[in-house]
């Protein structure tokens, strides 16, 4: 055993001499978290954030943001933030976050329609193609009228809107950087074009349906449900009797972080994988971490079922009120992370794009899921215009927080039909995530991209419509429970 250091051979030890490899971390961790609480005690102490229904963690990251920008300008030009490192937060806590919501066996609480379910993901589908259409319609005619420039406007970064909107800050950094690194698409958005436009989509999706909430009320009158009870359905099985105890040798949560981690290697080896086939196969490998966490977590899921069912494993091992606290917690601290990690000096050439895009993206957002809701939803079409709105330009926890606002008791079928559509959505969506790579390469694949995404925009919304096109009968009529007992 080798007990002293050779002459020539360095030591390292736990002090600021090796800030960088001890502490740096650690160091931000701790300011998420700080900023986190500060941003929780900005909501619950004024009423304007508290109203709006803004998330803690968007304020907590834009304060974080604020103070670093001042400490750039006033200090010695660092600031607290070490950006790099919040953007690989921001990437990880994505996959994670999806890891754990799919690991879940949570069923529906509510007896929902199937028809009603295709039509969530359906929806959810169109509204991405819509946003990819016109995002991506608009920066091609910005590139046109500025490529002869100095401060061109790439044709591609339309695409953006609705990663930023509908998945969040993971994924539209991911894709702001692949894009910024390849020269063909004239952009340099280094991570914080994409952050903006996520961050943006949690103020549209608070503000936005406050708004809807308080002007329904006052035109429709609309009105909040009674609170009653849920009480999820388990098939008879007392889940308390097989669950892990508490005073076991290994910690619960530990076994949950432990089944999320097993779900993140198997997609870091499937990524690494396809990232050693070909150029195309890395194209899309690195950037859909998210997506391969989540297939891996449905497999886990899916394993751990059939083991529980022929006997080989007795406990249910996968606990869902942890499971949403994991992803809770990655979520909220992706959201910290984003927010803070966006470089102002980056986005200044990109502010007519951002604001073009952020507004436009709102309106058609909420004008597509307004007429869908009281086409396909109705009986619950405000309670469903709010969980999808609050989805698709925010997170699911917006549009949770927002269905809540009018639906404490979660009576409507909306919460269960979310969790039944997620596969058909994830179908529904699946051209947009692979087309995301082709039409970075030209104009003239962006332009062909932009045509796909437009003739699925169409096709979805046919279907959608199809009883008014075709003027057919609602033959599945939904359940009719949710409309009695209101306030």
């Amino acid at each position: 055993m080798k007990m002293f250091l050779t002459e020539g051979e360095l030591s390292w030890d736990f002090s600021m001499a090796n800030y960088t490899a001890v502490w740096s971390f650690l160091v931000q961790l701790g300011l998420l978290l700080i900023f986190l609480m500060l941003g929780n005690t900005l909501r619950r102490k004024i009423p304007l954030f508290k109203n709006l229904l803004v998330p803690s963690a968007l304020l907590g990251g834009a304060l974080l943001l604020i103070v670093n920008i001042i400490l750039k300008q006033f200090g010695e030009g660092n600031g607290l933030v070490d950006n790099r490192l919040m953007q690989v937060i921001t990437y990880h806590c994505l996959a994670i976050g999806f890891a754990a919501m799919s690991l879940k066996t949570e069923k529906a609480t509510h007896k929902t329609n199937k028809t009603q379910v295709l039509e969530f993901g359906v929806l959810q589908g169109g509204t991405y193609m819509l946003q990819a259409f016109v995002g991506l319609a608009i920066t091609i005619v910005l590139f046109l009228i500025t490529k002869y420039g100095d401060n061109v406007i790439s044709y591609v970064c339309g695409l953006i809107l609705p990663l930023g909107f509908g998945q969040g800050p993971g994924n539209a950094l991911s894709w702001d950087i692949n894009y910024t690194n390849n020269p063909a698409t004239y952009f340099a958005g280094n991570g914080s074009f994409g952050l903006s436009l996520a961050s943006i989509g949690f103020v549209v999706a608070s503000v936005f349906g406050v708004l809807y909430i308080n002007i329904h009320k006052k035109r429709s009158g609309l009105k909040v449900r009674n609170h009653i009870l849920n009480n999820e359905i388990n098939n008879g099985e007392d889940l308390s009797s097989v669950e892990l105890p508490d005073n076991e040798s290994v910690d619960k949560f530990t076994i949950q972080a432990g089944f999320v981690a097993i779900a993140y290697a198997l997609s870091f080896g499937f990524m690494y994988l396809l990232g050693i086939i070909s150029d195309f196969t890395n194209s899309i490998a690195w950037g859909f971490n998210f997506l391969w966490a989540s297939l891996f977590a449905m497999l886990i899921k899916f394993v751990v079922k059939r083991l529980r069912k022929h006997k080989f494993m007795n406990r249910a091992y996968i606990n869902n009120y942890q499971m949403d606290r994991i992803s809770g917690f990655a979520f909220d601290i992706m959201i910290v992370a984003g927010v803070s990690a966006i470089e102002i000096n980056d986005i200044k050439n990109y502010i007519l794009p951002i604001i073009i895009l952020s507004v436009v993206g709102t309106i058609i957002t909420y004008v597509y899921i307004h007429k869908v809701s009281r086409e396909c939803f109705k009986g619950f079409e405000h309670e469903f215009f709010l969980m999808s709105f609050g989805t698709l330009t925010g997170t699911a926890s917006n549009g949770m927080i927002l269905t809540k606002e009018i639906d404490p008791g979660l009576k409507t079928p909306t919460s269960s039909l979310y969790i039944l559509s997620n596969f058909p959505a994830m179908v529904m969506i699946a051209p947009l995530l692979f087309l995301l790579g082709f039409a970075g390469k030209s104009l003239t694949n962006a332009i062909i991209a932009c045509t796909i995404f437009f003739v699925l925009w169409l096709v979805y919304t046919i279907f959608l419509f199809r009883r008014r096109i075709f003027k057919k009968h609602y033959k599945d009529k939904p359940v009719e429970v949710w409309i009695e007992d209101v306030k």
